[in-house]
Parts: structure tokens; sequence; C-alpha cells
């Protein structure tokens, strides 16, 4: 009889009672994902254990994927002065945001502010829209992504010479 390591034993074992017999997945391909890609590991991790990737972000690029929700994620207010109140507020996060001090020789992201007027504005159109047509269950676009896809332009990435321009507008 050849020698056996205890772990070898412990597996053989096993095997004879019966417990590595039936388990959920047995006989089925494992899902590799794509092998080529450098951080599978962690976002299958983040995948199974149901991490929200909102929070690790950095603020100010938090702030950038918040702003990219208006004027849609305001379409389920019901007051004016509310709406503006958020946006005022997010405002103020940007304002704050910028205010801290910056590491390193690089140029830091920053945040767009809004416009409150505007965001009121879009407000109403999208508050006219929701209460002109009813909502039908089995159509899945809402009366907020018809607004922003009206209001975002031609499809596509935006030119260096807008991020510009909106970057020294919002200033």
């Amino acid at each position: 009889m050849a020698w056996e390591s205890w772990v070898e034993k412990q597996i053989r074992q096993a095997q004879e009672r019966g417990e590595f017999d039936n388990l959920p997945g047995a006989g089925k391909p494992l899902d590799l994902g794509n092998p080529d890609d450098p951080d599978w590991w962690i976002k299958r991790f983040i995948a199974r254990e149901g991490i929200d990737t909102a929070q690790p972000l950095h603020p100010t690029l938090a702030l950038r994927r918040e702003a990219k929700t208006y004027p849609a994620a305001l379409a389920d207010i019901r007051d004016e002065a509310q709406v503006r109140e958020i946006v005022r507020d997010f405002n103020r996060r940007v304002v704050e945001d910028r205010l801290r001090p910056v590491r390193g020789a690089a140029m830091p992201p920053v945040a767009p502010r809004l416009d409150v007027q505007e965001m009121v504005d879009a407000w109403r159109e999208l508050r006219a829209q929701s209460t002109a047509q009813p909502r039908d269950d089995a159509e899945p676009s809402s009366a907020a992504d018809d607004l922003d896809a009206s209001r975002s332009g031609p499809v596509g990435r935006p030119t260096l010479g807008s991020l510009i321009r909106r970057h020294w507008q919002r200033r």
C-alpha cells in the first residue's frame, strides 16, 4: 500500500461517505467568463456578493454619475420647490467637492453643476408628458427616457471642444 497523506485520506473518506455526490453544478462546465480579462476575479466577486459599485467611486465620479440621472430622477417629485431644493443640494455638493485639496500635478476630475431653472423646465416637461400619456406597463420606455434622448443630441461621444466649453461654462 502506498503512503497516503492526511489530506488525501480526508478526501477519500469523504468520497466513501458520499459527501461529493449530487453537488450543485455537478457535470456542468465551469463558467470561466473572459479568461483574458485581468480583473475577472474582482468582477465575479462584485457580482456574487451583490456589491453596490457606486460606493467605492471617487466622490467626483459619483457626482458625475448622479448628474447623468437628471432630469429623469426628478420625474416622480411632485413639488417644484422640492425639485429646486434637490438640484441646489446637488450643486452645493459639487462646489464642496471642488473645494477639496488636490493631490498631484494632474488636473482632477470635475463634476458639472446643474442649471436649476433648466432642470425645473425639464421636470415640467416630464410631468406634462407623464400626465398627457397614461402609463402602459407593456411599453418599456418612459417620458423621462424620451426627454433624455431628445436632449442628448447626436449619438456618440462628446467632442473635446464641447467638453472644454461645458467645463468653462459650469465654472
